[in-house]
């Protein structure tokens, strides 16, 4: 089978946003303009075809990420339905819920564009600013959708200027809104200088007409702002402009897809979803200024063995490299390997080498996905996003390459849990379920994790935030059949020291015979390190984690190099069951500066011991302190219950940063609050503001929690 697009021709794009920014009632109307669907799905109705999740539907927010193949010619070519003038489009639809954010984290990932859709009224929000960090994380050009400028309040000026204060000083208007809120007609292009309607049924019919006499004004100020903007990267076309004042409209075209691509310009598109205004703008705008995936540059790795860097340019004849971004539990054909493929091609049945394993695998069928359903294909090309079936071993951020040609690509990587919540089987025969049922979801989720309990047995599930628990509690009994009992969400406490100590241990054990002797001494002090200093220390003597370092500072043989890996296990082994209440340890830094062995009765065992002791003395004396996780959190309230909802902020040892206006009778209260004070917390704003308030939250950093609340936790843990 030959390949049916050609490179040039596909766009690889998410759709990103804040939760209820209009993100899947956008990829709604995608779909059913590029007559993937021929009736659009709405997300108030759960109907939504890429919110396929029985969960999804009956609570109306996109929790899993969902890739679907379309196909568009721009609106201004004549013969649209002729396949060789279309476009290809992979599109996955994100959700917009920080619980879900590991979604967005893997999508930036392999995406090679991006559309980020703000809620007219509210502007950029939390998550906004999450979402185009992730994006500015991995260099992913982006397009910016103003949307929902039906409503009430929108302000497309408002929400613009919060792109350009809280985001990028990049951004530029492309296009402007023909009226706001019930007022909201159409679009002028400024690029164009002419107005859009959206006329029939569902928009589907565009009307092109001339700016309305009330717009010129604006138009001409504006167009020769987005103008000036593009002409800055490009010299010959900056002198043109200025001598002529015009320039081609295929020419601008061309240079403001540069500036796009090198995420030196960011437009700045509006519309309204819900009302079928601007979309097929906006996909034009996908095909005019986003990447193919020969745009962008070579993926690189490093090969397997010998660490050397290696590269795959988007081709069908290099070698195959791909990365599997994410699993997913299918009723019908078990697990799903979502991947994309950089480089090469790979047929269905054929073998693939997992780098990251260091294992062979068979490919039994490759499928593209629409939402939840599978269109099984024979082979897919570089620059695709597929799915295999029949991976046993691999897991999310594994590459998949040639064995002739191994290149391992850079993983993914994924935030850390905050909440953790007991959970226990009802029955005898759920125990066996329960366990294969949270194997299957931990391995589809990098940030949903397992562990048990030391000191009780019991099975602890750790994951993004209360929802993020409560979905996949609720996955286990619809897909799984398990009945569990829960406990009350737990947050995530970590301990850290905040002075330096030093602290000495010698373990010496006699029981006849061969005895055990180990003897270390070791500074421990709170881990502050620069990037500098980072750097400078990528020394030999240094071992490094997240949190953690680890400095061997023993000269002439004191202690034989071959005890020195299980003198660090100690200390890490230590660091993990904390000195106040049992949490892991976080930003130490620990230092073995001296020490002793004996001939005979040194080992590893004995040494391992030594320095799990040394470290819990000298953690004691370096006035080891909890700390807890601190949510930024926005609450959205009416203007009346402003005093009310500060009041309470406050009471929960919340922050106010600040406070703003959004549209007649709503103020935004930007605050940083302890996780540990949210739970629940939806219900209480919403009893204290007639159910009018809502608020959205994510996390922040870790802060010292107060001695006070501290004692309290402190004493909880040791009953």
């Amino acid at each position: 089978m030959a390949r049916d697009f050609e490179l040039e021709k596909v766009r690889n794009f998410g759709i990103i946003a804040h939760i209820d920014a209009g993100k899947t009632t956008v990829s709604e109307r995608i779909l059913f303009y590029t007559g993937i669907s021929h009736k659009m799905g709405e997300t108030h109705a759960g109907e939504a075809i890429m919110d396929w999740m029985e969960q999804e539907k009956e609570r109306g927010i996109t929790i899993t990420s969902a890739a679907t193949t379309a196909f568009w010619a721009p609106s201004w070519i004549e013969e649209r339905k002729d396949k060789k003038n279309q476009y290809r489009f992979n599109i996955i639809d994100t959700p917009g819920h920080v619980d879900f954010t590991v979604e967005v984290e893997r999508s930036m990932k392999v995406l090679d564009g991006g559309v980020v859709v703000f809620d007219g009224v509210a502007g950029v929000e939390p998550q906004s600013e999450t979402v185009w960090k992730q994006a500015d994380k991995y260099k992913v050009p982006r397009i910016c959708f103003v949307n929902k400028l039906d409503r009430t309040g929108a302000s497309f000026e408002r929400s613009f200027k919060t792109i350009i204060d809280r985001l990028t000083p990049n951004a530029v208007r492309a296009q402007i809104p023909i009226g706001e809120g019930e007022n909201h007609e159409g679009i002028i292009d400024l690029l164009t200088e002419k107005a859009y309607y959206f006329e029939g049924k569902m928009g589907e019919d565009i009307q092109v007409r001339d700016v309305p006499d009330e717009y010129k004004e604006d138009v001409a100020k504006l167009k020769n702002e987005l103008m000036e903007k593009i002409v800055e990267n490009d010299e010959e076309m900056m002198e043109k402009f200025l001598e002529t004042g015009n320039i081609p409209l295929e020419e601008t075209k061309k240079v403001l897809r540069k500036a796009v691509l090198s995420n030196e310009i960011v437009l700045v598109l509006c519309g309204s979803a819900l009302k079928n205004k601007g979309v097929q703008l906006m996909l034009d705008a996908v095909v005019d200024y986003l990447p193919s995936p020969l745009d962008v540059p070579p993926i690189v790795g490093v090969h397997p063995k010998s660490g050397e860097e290696v590269s795959r340019k988007a081709g069908d004849d290099e070698p195959f490299a791909a990365l599997a971004f994410k699993l997913q539990t299918d009723p019908y054909v078990g697990q799903l390997t979502y991947f994309r493929v950089y480089s090469g091609k790979l047929k269905a049945g054929s073998y693939v080498y997992n780098a990251s394993k260091g294992v062979k695998e068979r490919i039994g069928r490759v499928v593209r996905m629409h939402s939840n359903h599978r269109e099984e294909v024979d082979e897919v090309y570089a620059g695709e996003i597929a799915a295999a079936v029949g991976l046993k071993q691999t897991t999310t951020s594994d590459t998949l390459c040639d064995e002739g040609h191994p290149i391992e690509l850079e993983k993914i990587e994924f935030p850390e849990p905050v909440v953790s919540m007991r959970i226990e089987p009802k029955t005898k025969a759920d125990q066996e379920k329960m366990g294969m049922a949270l194997s299957r979801l931990s391995a589809e989720d990098p940030t949903f994790r397992v562990t048990t309990s030391d000191e009780t047995g019991e099975t602890v599930i750790w994951g993004m935030g209360e929802l993020h628990l409560d979905i996949i509690v609720d996955r286990m009994k619809r897909e799984f059949s398990v009945e569990a009992g829960i406990g009350k969400p737990q947050v995530a406490y970590k301990e850290t020291i905040t002075d330096t100590a030093e602290a000495e241990y010698k373990h010496i054990k006699q029981t006849g015979g061969r005895g055990q002797y180990g003897h270390v001494k070791i500074v421990i002090k709170p881990l502050e390190i620069s990037e500098d200093e980072a750097n400078k220390k990528q020394a030999k003597n240094v071992s490094r984690r997240e949190g953690y370092e680890f400095i061997n500072s023993i000269k002439g043989g004191v202690i034989p190099q071959e005890f020195i890996p299980a003198v660090e296990k100690g200390v890490f082994e230590a660091m993990n069951r904390g000195i106040l209440a049992g949490f892991p340890m976080t930003d130490v830094s620990c230092e073995l500066i001296d020490g002793t062995y004996h001939d005979v009765d040194s080992s590893e065992i004995a040494y391992q011991i030594a320095a799990s002791q040394a470290f819990k003395e000298g953690a004691v004396k370096a006035k080891p302190v909890l700390l807890e996780p601190i949510m930024r959190v926005e609450v959205v309230t009416p203007t009346e219950f402003m005093g009310d909802v500060n009041s309470d902020l406050n009471s929960k040892r919340g922050q106010i940063e600040k406070m703003e206006e959004r549209g007649h009778n709503d103020t935004v209260i930007h605050s940083f609050v302890p996780l540990s004070e949210m739970f629940g917390y939806i219900t209480q704003l919403r009893s204290m503001t007639a159910g009018r308030a809502n608020f959205s939250m994510e996390f922040d950093r870790y802060a010292i929690v107060p001695r006070n609340v501290a004692d309290e936790v402190i004493s909880l843990r040791k009953k």
